[in-house]
């Protein structure tokens, strides 16, 4: 997910699209917080993974 929030922000800033720069900083934004909570031990999206 934020990998391809980045590729979207990169097109966007390229092709002067706004509405790709705004789905880029979304979904960057989500996928590190998800990022972060699964780091913490949290359940995300009802998976848990043990490592």
């Amino acid at each position: 997910m934020i990998v391809l929030g980045v590729i979207l922000l990169v097109i966007g800033f390229l092709t002067g699209i706004s509405i790709l720069w705004t789905i880029g900083i979304i979904l960057v934004v989500v996928g590190a917080i998800l990022w972060i909570l699964g780091a913490m031990g949290h359940a995300v999206a009802g998976r848990r993974h043990y490592w």
